[in-house]
């Protein structure tokens, strides 16, 4: 990730607008230990309560890396009740990382935000249509699969 993707401008822009990163060997204790970490890159999105949001490990190239991030990001406003916040970077990855592996996920949890945000069922159902017409083989599409019935 040095050399190819933390060098990138889009990468180095996004880290300054929305993270304090940290970054330390894979075996350096305590912090590897206290999180967790067997391999590297492990990338973790955490809280200000050091409450873990988000988690990859392997490599990531520059708009995969973006697009986690991302799905971090909302994973940690859902996680905290903010759902508008939430829809706010589910939304992003969606428009504009549309070739992402995080896309499914994101589509998931924006149905899921939406529910929570309004309680109407209609966005989980809309979720999962949209999971099964462009990622039928998902995990995120099969997590979705009661959502038909609503």
């Amino acid at each position: 990730m040095d050399a190819v993707t933390y060098p990138d401008e889009k990468v180095i822009a996004f880290v300054q607008d929305f993270y304090i990163p940290l970054q330390i060997p894979f075996d350096a204790k305590p912090l590897s230990s206290d999180f967790n970490i067997k391999w590297t890159p492990t990338l973790i999105t955490l809280g200000s309560d050091k409450r873990e949001h988000h988690r990859t490990v392997g490599f990531l190239d520059p708009d995969a890396f973006i697009a986690s991030s991302l799905l971090g990001i909302g994973k940690y406003h859902f996680d905290n009740d903010q759902y508008v916040e939430a829809l706010t970077f589910f939304e992003k990855i969606i428009s504009e990382q549309s070739q992402s592996d995080s896309v499914a996920e994101a589509l998931f949890l924006r149905g899921v935000s939406l529910y929570k945000n309004s309680g109407a069922p209609k966005p989980l159902k809309e979720a999962y249509e949209t999971l099964s017409s462009q990622f039928p083989n998902s995990e995120w599409t099969k997590r979705a699969y009661p959502y038909r019935l609503l």
